[in-house]
């Protein structure tokens, strides 16, 4: 498993001058989220040339559980994936929107079609799309994908290789619990790991999770791709991500 950096989340500097940084500090991984503010071009560049992944990015448009909204949001998503591909990056990140009130299994059957429908468009740009389960008890109230379990049911009846979860063990630690099986046993749907120690979601040796133990079992599990550590550090960024090597990275 890749550590992967979210640029947001330590460094308010130049985002290019941030790349740079990541690799001093023995990362190759990044990942952001609004990408309009970038010179895109000029990203890709910087990672060529540090030795830097850029993995994801976010869509532009992220109400899903309402189909008045489709067309907004698949534009949004091919508008984001001309920019991923401008950008380097191969994944984008995609919220499904705020429950509407209407019935679940309707907002549910909503995303299915809107990830059903975006398939040529993933395909024509080879990005994977990843939708996130995001708690709704802390950080984001109303929001109506707040179960892992049901992010897997949705991958899997969009039943396409580039539509996948974002699997954030915070998020879950706060909605599920049961981090270590609910990973391991759906790597078929995840493409990409969250994480941040909770409550706070501050570095992951404050939380109430063994992350040496989640790190070590889902490693085993075979599990390839990127871990982004979204949290909020109460360390300066440089000794926060030096911290995290020292515990984690042995």
């Amino acid at each position: 498993m890749r550590i992967c950096i979210p640029i947001p989340c330590f460094f308010k500097q130049d985002f290019v001058d941030a790349i740079y940084k990541v690799k001093s500090l023995g990362f190759d991984a990044i990942e952001t989220y609004d990408w309009k503010s970038l010179d895109l071009d000029a990203v890709k560049n910087a990672c060529e040339d540090a030795g830097v992944e850029l993995i994801s990015m976010c869509t532009t448009e992220f109400r899903m559980t309402d189909e008045q909204f489709r067309k907004q949001w698949l534009l949004g998503l091919e508008e984001s994936c001309k920019a991923a591909n401008q950008a380097g990056a191969k994944h984008l990140i995609t919220q499904v929107g705020q429950d509407t009130g209407a019935p679940r299994e309707k907002q549910h059957e909503n995303i299915v079609a809107a990830l059903k429908e975006a398939k040529p468009i993933l395909e024509r740009y080879g990005v994977t799309i990843m939708i996130e389960p995001l708690n709704t008890l802390v950080n984001h109230p109303g929001y109506y994908l707040w179960s892992a379990a049901e992010g897997f049911e949705i991958v899997r009846e969009a039943d396409h290789p580039l539509v996948k979860v974002v699997y954030d063990i915070y998020h879950q630690q706060v909605m599920e619990g049961n981090i270590i099986p609910n990973i391991t046993n759906n790597l078929d749907c995840i493409a990409h790991l969250h994480s941040a120690g909770h409550p706070g979601r501050h570095e992951l040796q404050y939380g109430e999770s063994d992350y040496n133990v989640i790190f070590r079992a889902v490693d085993e599990a075979g599990y390839k791709g990127c871990c982004g550590l979204e949290y909020q550090p109460l360390l300066p960024a440089e000794e926060s991500l030096n911290e995290f090597k020292r515990i984690y990275l042995k």
